[in-house]
């Protein structure tokens, strides 16, 4: 796939900017806070309609405006498609796709594919959980857009249990008054966290071995990088009622600290990815240098996994990375990229970049939320 152009109305810092790509590599030049990253998030949010920014519209809408939108032109091996995505300061996007508004933001998922790499995916390693469940997340929901719709259905249920939690652990005696209640929302959270969780387990099972033949080559064979889904509910297999039951089951040995805490303790909301580097768990252990070689071979393998089941390659948005890996490290990425996949690099100086790159890269300065060629 290719972006061929991009549009911007009241988008971060971007009034009204509009840019077409003539090349397969495009390196995005500017200071900090001058809106580069701004630019390779708006292509993130026409892949995923999610931001690892920010999670409020509000955010991405130009300071003083009402609403903002991001507009594009994707040729496919299918044909060419327009995308356009209408964002409100105080109400509900919406997408179109060649001028026509979808029904589901979900009709919106799959048709452009990004994986992101920036300088904040260090935290996959470093922070705590829900920075690996929202990476994990993110993949599937760009393998499979019905996973979107899956995790909406498991959060707004999730929220109505632990609201129900909240009531009882104010008052008790609440239970009495409705027994069959906190049953049926357990039920319920159990056959769609079981549907999360078969996915996620999937997933890993997928990548793991991709991250781990890069982790492999990117650090010369010196070390073995090991991917493991740790849900936070313990599955054999992926039988849904076998894990179903076992939800159930963590409900009854949960239920008085989840009534005591007044939240939900159980579910896939709380799993966890462990990765371990020569079998050392690499939060706790590993230096930056194998963190930093960790989170690229996830990038490469997302790259890959990606391209196979899609057929054909998605872009790539690198943000400010070049500088947070060695010469090394930097090499085994160029190189892998070449002219394969469609690339946005960010950066603040072009000394990272051989004359070759420079001469094949289309070349973009980005000044106050202006870009000039």
């Amino acid at each position: 796939m290719f972006l061929q152009s991009l549009y911007l109305r009241q988008f971060r810092n971007y009034r009204d900017q509009g840019v077409i790509f003539d090349a397969a590599k495009t390196i995005v030049l500017g200071d900090n806070a001058q809106g580069k990253s701004n630019l390779l998030e708006a292509v993130e949010l026409l892949a995923t309609l999610r931001s690892h920014r920010v999670s409020r519209d509000r955010d991405l809408v130009l300071e003083g405006a009402s609403e903002g939108a991001i507009a594009a032109t994707l040729n496919r091996s299918a044909g060419s498609v327009d995308l356009t995505m209408t964002l409100r300061s105080n109400g509900r996007r919406t997408t179109a796709i060649n001028g026509q508004t979808t029904k589901r933001q979900l009709d919106f998922l799959g048709l452009m594919n990004a994986v992101e790499f920036s300088s904040l995916d260090l935290e996959l390693v470093r922070g705590g959980p829900g920075y690996r469940r929202n990476w994990l997340d993110t993949l599937l929901i760009q393998l499979e857009p019905v996973y979107a719709h899956i995790l909406q259905q498991y959060t707004v249920a999730l929220k109505q249990r632990n609201a129900l939690l909240k009531q009882l652990a104010k008052d008790p005696s609440a239970a009495q008054a409705n027994p069959m209640e906190r049953a049926v929302w357990d039920a319920q959270l159990a056959a769609l966290g079981t549907r999360v969780i078969r996915r996620r387990a999937r997933a890993i099972a997928r990548i793991a071995p991709l991250a781990e033949t890069w982790h492999r080559n990117i650090s010369d064979g010196k070390e073995l990088l090991t991917l493991t889904y740790a849900p936070n509910v313990p599955t054999e297999g992926d039988d849904p009622q076998h894990i179903q039951t076992a939800f159930l089951e963590r409900f009854k040995e949960r239920a008085i600290a989840e009534q005591v805490q007044g939240t939900t303790l159980v579910g896939p909301h709380r799993d966890e990815i462990d990765f371990a580097i020569n079998h050392t768990p690499a939060r706790q252990f590993g230096s930056q240098g194998q963190q930093r070689t960790l989170v690229l071979a996830l990038k490469l393998a997302e790259l890959k996994l990606i391209e196979s089941v899609i057929g054909e390659p998605p872009l790539l948005l690198l943000d400010d990375v070049l500088a947070e890996l060695d010469l090394n490290r930097q090499n085994k990425l160029l190189d892998t990229i070449q002219d394969r996949f469609q690339t946005l690099i960010t950066t603040t100086h072009l000394g990272s970049f051989d004359a070759q790159w420079l001469r094949s890269s289309q070349v973009l300065t980005v000044v106050a939320g202006q870009i000039q060629p």
